[in-house]
């Protein structure tokens, strides 16, 4: 993968970049930093209907309930919420 960065000369361990990852060719990815816009503390990396996941300034993943509808039963809410988890995971967590 080549990296273009604009805040370092070389990507630093545990430090998020924020950017746009290009496939250049079937084995080839470019990575392009880019400012943001706006810093955010802990940025989202999921957001979902019923939960958002942010990452903190250590790496570490934290999950977030957002506000419960009031047009489902408890268990519905629950098994939703389980879905939700479990794709968001998949996605952001390697496997051990």
């Amino acid at each position: 993968m080549k990296t273009i960065l604009i805040s370092d000369r070389r990507a630093k361990t545990n430090k998020d970049y924020t950017g746009v990852l290009t496939r250049d060719s079937r084995e080839h990815f470019s990575f392009v930093e880019t400012h943001p816009a706006t810093a955010k503390r802990n940025p989202q990396l999921f957001k979902g209907r019923f939960i958002t996941i942010t990452r903190w300034a250590d790496g570490s993943l934290h999950p977030n309930f957002r506000p419960m509808p009031t047009n489902i039963s408890v268990e519905h809410y629950a098994l939703e919420v389980y879905r939700e988890l479990i794709g968001a995971l998949k996605g952001l967590v390697e496997k051990i």
